[in-house]
């Protein structure tokens, strides 16, 4: 990415463009209300502070006293004034469910968000893909040393040292019914596995043998975990506009209003932008958090393509779009909440979890000797996203646990 994608164009539905001098106060009042809750400011502006709340509903209180101080205001055209900075300030939770992966803020822990630590630096995009660091990483390691399709079906390990049958306490089985042993094993299988082969509900597996102690199975089920999804779309051979496809914030109607176009598929009423992937760029993109996420991976490409064009005519005044005429002829997506090795993207605090879940969750089995000191510690560490405390949810944080295990 060159970071350079310019000036953002804010439509509301129905064909609305919305001049900065309404949305920044919106936007301001946002991200005042997030420094507080990551401690970057000592401004409160919410009666009563944070307390023991949900960040949503952190960030509706601060809306609700926000919009108390607020005069009415002439409406734009079915929208009232007040509706509006409340569909401004959805848009703005929406950008937040996709840092996060919460489907819903409401269940996005307060008390942890200040503990997250930005990495410095800017936000790239590798090119070639993440393959490449992979390869690069692997290069060092003796042929044949990595295997690939082998699905690992159980874990077995030697909780006491009667269990310990073998020189090796861990076996794997794969699902083609070989098996190998070995004397420690780091796991960085996804949370949404680890969930799904912890599950106590009988409708997933169970993946380790014996089961995880309580406390481990405790953090898993307690931490959340989130699906986000990346959409691209490729600009038709027609399209005409000089400047390119703008850097689109979308508004709409909430859900329940009786004011929204149906031409735009409820799918959609939850992203919030759509923009070239650089300068220019025939291909756009636009990302989806949680349910809406796993809705579009059920769509196919043309219904993804009619639902954008339809909801772009819908947002952009006819006269911008006869400035911008085009079609999306392509369309590519991220499936990873259907995807049976990763079952959604990455972790968050949940309400009713904390950052103490992810250390637990980092423990190895056993992570000392047995009382007579014959069973052998570590046999499974943990790593990936998830285990990491301060960089979760991201690839560096996965990076650092993984190394942190090795060394």
């Amino acid at each position: 990415m060159d970071g350079a994608l310019g000036d953002p164009v804010t439509a509301a539905e129905g064909g609305h463009l919305l001049p900065p001098a309404f949305v920044d106060p919106i936007s301001r009042l946002f991200s005042n209300l997030m420094d507080f809750i990551l401690g970057k400011s000592d401004q409160c502006l919410v009666n009563g502070g944070g307390g023991d709340l949900s960040v949503g509903s952190f960030l509706r209180r601060g809306l609700a006293s926000f919009l108390e101080k607020e005069k009415k205001g002439t409406s734009v055209g079915r929208w009232s004034k007040r509706s509006l900075q409340q569909a401004v300030f959805a848009m703005h939770e929406s950008i937040q469910r996709t840092y996060t992966s919460a489907d819903d803020l409401s269940g996005l822990d307060y008390n942890a968000e200040k503990d997250y630590v930005l990495f410095p630096g800017e936000e790239i995009t590798v090119a070639g893909g993440y393959s490449g660091i992979v390869n690069h990483l692997a290069s060092v390691l003796p042929d044949e040393v990595i295997q690939l399709d082998r699905k690992v079906k159980k874990i077995e390990w030697a909780p006491s040292a009667a269990s310990c049958e073998s020189g090796r306490p861990v076996a794997l089985h794969f699902s083609d019914g070989t098996a190998m042993s070995a004397d420690h094993i780091i796991v960085t299988v996804s949370l949404g596995v680890l969930k799904a082969g912890t599950t106590s509900s009988g409708e997933g597996w169970n993946l380790f043998h014996p089961s995880l102690p309580s406390c481990k199975a405790g953090a898993i089920s307690r931490l959340g975990y989130g699906l986000v999804n990346k959409v691209f779309l490729r600009l038709s051979p027609n399209y005409r506009g000089d400047d390119g496809f703008p850097f689109l914030q979308m508004v709409f109607h909430p859900s329940d209003s009786e004011l929204r176009n149906p031409k735009v598929p409820q799918w959609i009423r939850r992203t919030w932008f759509l923009c070239p992937i650089y300068s220019n760029s025939r291909t756009v993109l636009s990302w989806f958090t949680g349910q809406e996420a796993l809705e579009l991976e059920k769509l196919t490409d043309d219904e993804i393509i009619g639902g954008f064009w339809r909801t772009v005519s819908n947002l952009l005044p006819s006269q911008q779009q006869n400035e911008i005429s085009q079609k999306f002829d392509k369309v590519l997506r991220t499936q990873w909440g259907s995807n049976p090795l990763f079952l959604g993207s990455y972790s968050y605090v949940a309400v009713g979890s904390s950052i103490d879940d992810m250390d637990t969750l980092a423990e190895p089995l056993p992570k000392y000797g047995g009382v007579d000191s014959a069973t052998p510690p570590l046999q499974i560490l943990f790593a990936g996203e998830a285990t990491h405390k301060t960089h979760y949810s991201t690839t560096h944080g996965a990076y650092f646990s993984c190394h942190a295990r090795i060394s």
